[in-house]
Order: structure tokens, then sequence, then C-alpha cells
């Protein structure tokens, strides 16, 4: 029996937190993503637990995963793969890559090389890999979860904004509050690791729950306030250019898979907010007189919170 998007959330994150102690909002978002067959940039200091999550999340739903090592020396070939010639089949071969699984931890991302990252763009978009012309479909569901550290700079790549928009969302795990950290530290002590867990659900399973999360009802009006949303950034003084239609696609999409992990098949006002800055903050580019005065792309996003009115929620009519 397949478990209804609410059971396979509750399965998920119980699972996940067994590692990840005192982290629900980020785990929820996270878990969305999934559901609504986004990708997710994990971004914060180190130690706080990105790999650590992405690992847990990839151990909890089975299917196949792997992990890619960002590094300066990192070829495309080895993220989407090559061809091969065999001498015995007088044929060239394809060889896949460590891209093709169903989970993909692309750690450390802004360490490797523009060429390097831009392998990556096809096959975020368009779940395919084009090598020598001919395409290969990758694994279905398909998530990359990136991993960058925003503070240590040096031999670096910064990702470009045609890059960071195939991200659904941006998440900072942030540090946790002193009773989280002692039960990470004791279970960190007793072994428990992402290793240890077992898959909550099976890939069938999450493809069905990525296909309930596609059904959810949408008002129109909610679909005009996501718009309306997106759309304000282009006009914003302190933005040089705002999201693209497809962010208001990601805002939509990733409120359907919010609403889900709280028990809904309808979207409301206050699941697009939720989402908001997580996916909208990392597709604006500030203009220079706001980078000088360290203005940051979340606020920017709450002012637009602010100043766009909310409509009516269908579910209180």
């Amino acid at each position: 029996m397949t478990p209804t998007p609410k059971v396979a959330y509750d399965l998920i994150a119980e699972n996940v937190q067994v590692v990840m102690r005192g982290k629900e909002d980020a785990v929820r978002l996270a878990v969305a993503a999934l559901f609504a067959e986004g990708h997710l940039l994990i971004e914060d200091v180190p130690g706080v637990g990105k790999t650590t999550m992405a690992r847990c999340i990839a151990a909890s739903i089975g299917g196949g995963w792997s992990r890619i090592q960002f590094t300066p020396d990192l070829l495309p070939g080895d993220i989407t793969g090559v061809m091969v010639y065999h001498q015995n089949a007088e044929r060239f071969q394809f060889h896949p890559g460590a891209i093709f699984a169903n989970v993909v931890l692309a750690d450390e991302i802004n360490r490797g090389t523009p060429k390097t990252q831009a392998a990556l763009l096809e096959v975020m978009a368009e779940r395919r890999v084009t090598v020598d012309s001919v395409s290969q479909d990758v694994p279905r569901p398909f998530l990359v979860v990136a991993t960058q550290n925003p503070i240590e700079m040096e031999g670096t790549y910064r990702l470009p904004e045609a890059q960071l928009d195939r991200f659904l969302m941006r998440l900072s795990v942030g540090y946790p509050d002193h009773d989280a950290e002692v039960r990470v530290v004791m279970g960190d002590c007793a072994g428990v690791s992402p290793d240890e867990l077992q898959p909550v659900i099976d890939i069938s399973g999450v493809q069905q729950v990525i296909a309930e999360v596609r059904k959810s009802r949408l008002a129109p009006e909610i679909i005009s306030y996501a718009v309306r949303l997106a759309a304000s950034s282009r006009t914003h003084p302190a933005v040089r250019y705002g999201a693209s239609p497809r962010g208001s696609i990601a805002l939509i999409r990733a409120a359907q898979a919010l609403a889900a992990t709280h028990g809904r098949d309808f979207v409301t006002p206050d699941d697009v907010k939720d989402v908001a800055v997580p996916v909208l903050a990392h597709r604006l580019v500030l203009t220079p007189d706001a980078e000088l005065s360290q203005r940051q792309a979340s606020d920017v996003v709450a002012e637009l919170l602010a100043d766009t009115a909310v409509p009516t929620d269908p579910a209180r009519r």
C-alpha cells in the first residue's frame, strides 16, 4: 500500500531526525523539495550537518544514490559519463557517470570549475544527459542535493545565476540549540550515522507521492499571488535582476509539496509565504548599491511579502 504524502513525510522526517536533531523546519523543506522533484542547495558554515542531511534523505528513500566530491580537477565526464570504444564489439558504448542515480550528493559544489559545474545544467533541468550527441535519461525520481560553504572562498568558483536558478530551494541548516546539540554529540558517541539508517519508503512509493503532490488543488488566487510575488522582485529598487517565470513555477511547486507535508491536498497563502525565501532569495541579483549596503536577498523577499496583497485563504471560504 502506497503511503499518503503526509505519512511518507512523517516516515522520512522521523528517520532523518534520528541523526539530524532539532532541525525540523530544515528537514521539512528538504523533504518538500524531494516531493516537488526539485533540487536542493544547502549552504551554511562547516560542521552543521549539510552533507549529513543529504545522506540521511538518500538513505531514507532507498534506490540508487551517489556522492560527487567537487574539486578543481573534477572533469565533466566524471559527472555525466563518457563514450568508450570497445574493440571486441567494434563500437562505442556509453559508461554512465555518477549523475545516474536517484539521489546525487554534489558536495562542495563551488569547488568545481565552471566547466564542470556546467555539466549539471542540462541534467538538472531536463533529467537527461547528452554525450556525443546521444541523450541518456537519468533514473526517476531524480534529486540533486548540493552543498557549499559560503565563507571559505579561497579556491572556489561562484555558481552562475543560470545554475542557481535550477535549484528549487536554497536552505541554511543553522546551529542547533543546546539540547539538540547535546543529543547530536550523544548520538555520535553511540555510533549513530547516516550509514546506520534503513530505507523507510521505496522509489516506487516516492514516485507515487510526487504524482499525488502534483494533483494538489490550486485556487486561481494562489497562482496569482505567487506570480505577483515573483513579478514584484523585478521592479524592486534593490534588485538588478528579479525572479523569472521559473521562479513563479518553483513557488507553486514548493508550496504544493509543503502543503502535502502538513497533510493537505490544497495550497494556502501561508504555504507560499513559508517557501518564498528559500525559493526566491537565491534567484535575485541585487544592485551594486544594495550589495555595498550589505543588504541580503532574504531581506528583500521579506519586503516583497510585506508589500504584496495576500488573497483570502480559499480553505476558509
